[in-house]
Protein backbone atom coordinates (compact mmCIF):
# COMPACT_ATOMS: atom_id res chain seq x y z
CA UNK A 1 0.00 0.00 0.00
CA UNK A 2 1.20 3.48 -0.82
CA UNK A 3 1.92 5.57 2.35
CA UNK A 4 -1.02 7.95 1.81
CA UNK A 5 -3.44 5.00 1.88
CA UNK A 6 -3.78 5.18 -1.87
CA UNK A 7 -2.47 2.81 -4.45
CA UNK A 8 1.23 2.94 -5.26
CA UNK A 9 1.51 4.73 -8.65
CA UNK A 10 4.22 2.29 -9.82
CA UNK A 11 1.94 -0.69 -9.17
CA UNK A 12 -1.00 1.09 -10.77
CA UNK A 13 1.15 1.87 -13.82
CA UNK A 14 2.03 -1.82 -14.09
CA UNK A 15 -1.64 -2.82 -13.92
CA UNK A 16 -2.65 -0.23 -16.51
CA UNK A 17 0.22 -1.38 -18.75
CA UNK A 18 -1.01 -4.97 -18.54
CA UNK A 19 -4.50 -3.86 -19.52
CA UNK A 20 -3.17 -1.82 -22.47
CA UNK A 21 -1.15 -4.82 -23.65
CA UNK A 22 -4.18 -7.09 -23.39
CA UNK A 23 -6.34 -4.66 -25.36
CA UNK A 24 -3.63 -4.29 -28.03
CA UNK A 25 -3.52 -8.08 -28.44
CA UNK A 26 -7.30 -8.26 -28.78
CA UNK A 27 -7.33 -5.45 -31.36
CA UNK A 28 -4.59 -7.12 -33.42
CA UNK A 29 -6.52 -10.38 -33.48
CA UNK A 30 -9.76 -8.61 -34.36
CA UNK A 31 -7.92 -7.04 -37.31
CA UNK A 32 -6.63 -10.48 -38.34
CA UNK A 33 -10.13 -11.93 -38.37
CA UNK A 34 -11.52 -8.88 -40.17
CA UNK A 35 -8.87 -9.27 -42.87
CA UNK A 36 -9.68 -12.95 -43.42
CA UNK A 37 -11.37 -12.25 -46.76
CA UNK A 38 -8.96 -9.55 -47.95
CA UNK A 39 -6.70 -10.09 -50.94
CA UNK A 40 -3.75 -10.84 -48.64
CA UNK A 41 -5.16 -12.26 -45.39
CA UNK A 42 -2.97 -13.34 -42.47
CA UNK A 43 -1.97 -16.99 -42.56
CA UNK A 44 -3.80 -19.53 -40.44
CA UNK A 45 -0.51 -20.17 -38.64
CA UNK A 46 -0.06 -16.47 -37.83
CA UNK A 47 -3.57 -16.21 -36.38
CA UNK A 48 -3.13 -19.43 -34.40
CA UNK A 49 0.25 -18.25 -33.07
CA UNK A 50 -1.24 -14.91 -32.02
CA UNK A 51 -4.12 -16.69 -30.24
CA UNK A 52 -1.65 -18.95 -28.44
CA UNK A 53 0.40 -15.91 -27.38
CA UNK A 54 -2.79 -14.34 -26.05
CA UNK A 55 -3.55 -17.54 -24.15
CA UNK A 56 -0.07 -17.59 -22.57
CA UNK A 57 -0.40 -13.93 -21.66
CA UNK A 58 -3.81 -14.48 -20.05
CA UNK A 59 -2.63 -17.54 -18.13
CA UNK A 60 0.27 -15.53 -16.67
CA UNK A 61 -2.01 -12.56 -15.94
CA UNK A 62 -4.54 -14.79 -14.18
CA UNK A 63 -1.83 -16.50 -12.10
CA UNK A 64 -0.67 -13.08 -10.90
CA UNK A 65 -4.23 -12.14 -9.95
CA UNK A 66 -4.76 -15.42 -8.12
CA UNK A 67 -1.54 -15.06 -6.13
CA UNK A 68 -2.61 -11.78 -4.59
CA UNK A 69 -2.20 -8.22 -5.66
CA UNK A 70 -4.99 -5.74 -6.22
CA UNK A 71 -7.87 -8.16 -5.63
CA UNK A 72 -6.39 -9.38 -2.36
CA UNK A 73 -5.66 -5.83 -1.23
CA UNK A 74 -9.20 -4.79 -2.15
CA UNK A 75 -10.61 -7.57 0.04
CA UNK A 76 -8.30 -6.57 2.90
CA UNK A 77 -9.63 -3.02 2.64
CA UNK A 78 -13.29 -4.08 2.18
CA UNK A 79 -13.99 -7.67 3.22
CA UNK A 80 -17.49 -7.52 1.70
CA UNK A 81 -15.77 -7.66 -1.73
CA UNK A 82 -14.53 -11.21 -1.15
CA UNK A 83 -17.55 -12.79 -2.89
CA UNK A 84 -17.15 -10.58 -5.97
CA UNK A 85 -13.39 -11.23 -6.04
CA UNK A 86 -13.92 -15.00 -5.83
CA UNK A 87 -16.40 -14.75 -8.71
CA UNK A 88 -13.83 -12.89 -10.81
CA UNK A 89 -11.14 -15.51 -10.10
CA UNK A 90 -13.60 -18.34 -10.78
CA UNK A 91 -14.01 -17.04 -14.36
CA UNK A 92 -10.34 -17.66 -15.21
CA UNK A 93 -10.58 -21.39 -16.08
CA UNK A 94 -13.71 -20.81 -18.19
CA UNK A 95 -12.06 -18.00 -20.16
CA UNK A 96 -8.93 -20.07 -20.81
CA UNK A 97 -11.07 -23.05 -21.86
CA UNK A 98 -13.06 -20.82 -24.23
CA UNK A 99 -9.83 -19.64 -25.83
CA UNK A 100 -8.53 -23.23 -26.03
CA UNK A 101 -11.72 -24.26 -27.84
CA UNK A 102 -11.33 -21.39 -30.29
CA UNK A 103 -7.74 -22.40 -31.05
CA UNK A 104 -8.74 -26.05 -31.45
CA UNK A 105 -11.53 -25.22 -33.89
CA UNK A 106 -9.57 -22.67 -35.91
CA UNK A 107 -9.42 -23.80 -39.53
CA UNK A 108 -6.03 -25.42 -40.20
CA UNK A 109 -5.64 -24.02 -43.71
CA UNK A 110 -5.34 -20.57 -45.19
CA UNK A 111 -8.38 -21.25 -47.37
CA UNK A 112 -11.04 -18.81 -46.21
CA UNK A 113 -14.50 -20.31 -45.99
CA UNK A 114 -17.43 -20.30 -43.58
CA UNK A 115 -15.28 -21.89 -40.88
CA UNK A 116 -13.20 -18.68 -40.72
CA UNK A 117 -16.37 -16.64 -40.28
CA UNK A 118 -17.40 -18.98 -37.48
CA UNK A 119 -13.98 -18.58 -35.86
CA UNK A 120 -14.32 -14.79 -36.13
CA UNK A 121 -17.70 -14.97 -34.36
CA UNK A 122 -16.15 -17.19 -31.69
CA UNK A 123 -13.34 -14.71 -31.17
CA UNK A 124 -15.83 -11.82 -30.93
CA UNK A 125 -17.80 -13.73 -28.28
CA UNK A 126 -14.60 -14.53 -26.37
CA UNK A 127 -13.56 -10.87 -26.51
CA UNK A 128 -16.95 -9.83 -25.10
CA UNK A 129 -16.59 -12.34 -22.26
CA UNK A 130 -13.02 -11.28 -21.48
CA UNK A 131 -13.87 -7.57 -21.47
CA UNK A 132 -16.86 -8.21 -19.18
CA UNK A 133 -14.47 -10.09 -16.88
CA UNK A 134 -12.04 -7.17 -16.89
CA UNK A 135 -14.86 -4.72 -16.09
CA UNK A 136 -15.92 -6.87 -13.13
CA UNK A 137 -12.34 -7.13 -11.91
CA UNK A 138 -11.82 -3.39 -12.27
CA UNK A 139 -15.02 -2.69 -10.33
CA UNK A 140 -13.82 -4.83 -7.41
CA UNK A 141 -10.39 -3.20 -7.37
CA UNK A 142 -11.76 0.34 -7.65
CA UNK A 143 -14.28 -0.29 -4.86
CA UNK A 144 -11.54 -1.73 -2.66
CA UNK A 145 -9.39 1.33 -3.11
CA UNK A 146 -12.39 3.67 -3.14
CA UNK A 147 -11.08 5.60 -6.10
CA UNK A 148 -11.46 5.72 -9.86
CA UNK A 149 -8.30 4.45 -11.57
CA UNK A 150 -9.47 5.65 -14.96
CA UNK A 151 -9.98 2.16 -16.39
CA UNK A 152 -11.83 2.29 -19.65
CA UNK A 153 -13.27 -0.34 -21.98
Amino acid sequence: MFPSGRVDPVILGHLLGQHRDLHARLLALRADFAAAHDANPPSAKAVRDRLLELRDHLRDHFVQEEQGGFLEESIARMPRLSVAAREVVAEHPRLLAELDTLVATLPPRDLRDDSWDEAARGFAAFTDHLLAHERNENAVVQQGYNEDFGFSD
